[in-house]
């Protein structure tokens, strides 16, 4: 069997980045943001920094709070049966990381990537996502992930990566990562 890792880390910390280097590799990338932003599509619902977050937690209250990790897990098989890595990106929940280790032991690591408060809300006013919105957003979006366990996910990632400098640092350390893997 091959690896699974997932990524995860508060908003604008840098997973899609580390998505995206992965990806350049051959590496695919499967994303949980993606599977809320494609709700959000199929409801028909205009998008607004709340409804992504208001989306996702009536998933979670619906379905069930590893909801996305249930979807994943399928799709993610069918990669690994041609891959020898798959990258979930946005890991928010230990419930769905629960989901993950279950279903793929000690195959499946956990990649946390961390950046200051005042860092990430550069990003965010920088990428002018429609889920960006201003700080007081960005600060309700890290309640609801924390709330989700992304603060405990964070804290027993088995890789970290702190984010506070530039992409060219960022893709030198995760290459340099992938490497001794």
């Amino acid at each position: 069997m091959g690896l699974v890792f997932a990524v995860s880390g508060l908003p604008a910390a840098g997973k899609g980045e580390f998505a995206a280097i992965l990806a350049s590799t051959g590496i695919p990338v499967r994303s949980m943001g993606d599977m809320i932003r494609a709700e959000v599509k199929a409801r028909g619902i205009p998008e607004a920094p709340h409804v992504f977050g208001e989306v996702a937690t009536q998933l979670r209250a619906e379905h069930g709070e590893d909801v996305l990790a249930h979807r994943l897990i399928d799709v993610v098989d069918e990669l690994l049966s041609n891959h020898p890595i798959v990258l979930i990106e946005g890991l928010r929940g230990t419930a769905e990381r629960v989901v993950f280790e279950n279903h793929w032991g000690e195959s499946f690591k956990v990649v946390a990537i961390t950046a200051s408060k005042k860092l990430r809300f550069e990003r965010v006013t920088s990428r002018a996502r429609p889920e960006d919105g201003d700080l007081s957003d960005l600060e309700v979006r890290d309640k609801r992930e924390t709330g989700w366990g992304l603060d405990v996910i964070l804290q027993e990632a088995d890789f970290s990566f702190s984010n506070e400098s530039n992409l060219e640092d960022l893709k030198n350390r995760v290459s340099a990562w992938l490497d001794n893997l």
